[in-house]
């Protein structure tokens, strides 16, 4: 297959669509019910929506969710071939800082540490991350060490649209119908909630919401969130005795029922944990938020059973009402939605041997729009976009390696044929 020649005005045309993506304030909020969970992120589906517009793509919608959908037409003669889609997330993570994003340029990585802020002196290291040493040469484009970068999934936003602009300018490229998707809120596991798969009208998708490039990824966790609050008993301490119940220190003990061999810092692989991401307690109330995530269904079931026993067992020692806990599944393994329909992996993975990358077909230490989405009907594999260190200030993303997302793209729309 030809090669594509992606010159240095798309090198820089990418680049600015990232940044000024970026810079735009798009943090989700698990505690929201709205969708989008928050205000913010209609600033930025705003912006690209009037940029799809621009740039001639079709039938460009802004639903009243939050969510795009675009297209590009099929330039074939005679069109017999399925729809593909492409799609992706522009919500940040509430993990991190999000707002007011300073993206710095680095040409030509030497390998070195990288003073992001001189005020604070926060530098990001190869010695602390060793994949740095990957990116000597490479144009790395960074936080300024006060927030996180938003390459998750910004990165893949900009990917999709650079590759539409670009099949628009080069007609000479054949291929056919083209469903563009970019959704609000999955950082915290809503992003497809209430995508219309109907509309999008594709037979099979790809979200470009990986990392390193090469990254290829139809199995992920099967993963829930939990929530759970612990009520006390507050009374003024000289005289608390055999009457206060501190919810803080109850928490506290909840936290140690959990293994603590079990938790992201000391699994990997396929191996499934609990994860504490936030916490908040006084005497009177306490509230964890945990997330669970397990690859294989059974031991899934398994953890948000073991989850559940350890409230009641706090409700036995303590008393009935003592704690509570609402468990909400998130995603599924979206694995088993591809048996029979590996095509769609294979066609993904020829296209990035024609952009000279490797593929690294993986399972997902995560999850990405795509895993709803599977389940949904629209089998939707998962495909690099180039972020590392997601969800804090160490993000970082390269942009060689944005540039060949746009080229697999780019591979993947004129190498699909009619199954």
């Amino acid at each position: 297959m030809q090669t594509i020649d992606f010159t240095l005005e798309w090198k820089l045309k990418l680049q600015n669509r990232f940044i000024n993506y970026a810079k735009i304030y798009s943090t989700s909020d698990p505690e929201s019910e709205s969708t989008p969970s928050t205000a913010q992120q209609w600033n930025i589906a705003k912006y690209i929506f009037e940029e799809l517009k621009s740039l001639g793509l079709e039938n460009v919608e802004l639903d009243g969710n939050g969510y795009i959908y675009a297209y590009i037409p099929s330039n074939l003669e005679h069109d017999d071939e399925p729809t593909i889609g492409f799609i992706a997330h522009y919500d940040t993570s509430p993990d991190f800082n999000g707002e007011n994003v300073n993206p710095q340029i680095w040409d030509n990585y030497d390998g070195g540490d990288l003073l992001l802020n001189k005020e604070t002196g926060f530098t990001l290291s190869p010695d602390k991350f060793e994949s740095l040493k990957d990116y000597v040469g490479k144009t790395l484009i960074t936080t300024d060490g006060t927030s996180l970068l938003g390459a998750d999934d910004k990165a893949g936003v900009a990917e999709i649209v650079t590759a539409a602009e670009f099949l628009l300018a080069h007609p000479e490229i054949k291929h056919g119908r083209i469903a563009i998707g970019f959704t609000p809120d999955e950082e915290i596991g809503r992003g497809a909630h209430k995508f219309d798969v109907e509309k999008f009208g594709a037979e099979w998708a790809y979200t470009m919401d990986g990392s390193e490039a090469g990254e290829l990824e139809y199995e992920n966790f099967n993963a829930a969130g939990a929530v759970v609050k612990i009520h006390g008993l507050s009374v003024h301490p000289g005289y608390a005795f055999g009457k206060m119940v501190n919810a803080a220190l109850l928490a506290a003990e909840f936290v140690k029922t959990l293994p603590e061999n079990e938790t992201p810092a000391t699994t990997k692989g396929f191996e499934g944990f609990f994860h504490l991401t936030e916490m908040s307690a006084d005497v009177s109330e306490a509230k964890l938020q945990y997330i669970i995530r397990d690859h294989d269904s059974e031991k899934f079931e398994a953890r948000k059973k073991f989850i559940q026993e350890k409230v009641d067992e706090l409700n036995k020692k303590y008393g009935e009402g003592t704690a509570e806990i609402e468990v909400k599944e998130q995603y599924r393994n979206m694995k088993q939605q591809f048996e029979g329909k590996m095509h769609i992996i294979d066609i993904a993975a020829q296209a990035m041997k024609d952009a000279n990358v490797e593929p690294k077909i993986k399972a997902i230490r995560g999850g990405t729009d795509g895993a709803q989405l599977s389940y949904m009907g629209l089998p939707c594999p998962n495909i690099f976009a180039g972020g590392m260190n997601f969800h804090g200030p160490y993000e970082y993303v390269a942009l060689e390696t944005m540039e060949k997302a746009v080229k697999v793209i780019v591979n993947i729309a004129r190498a699909v044929k009619k199954k």
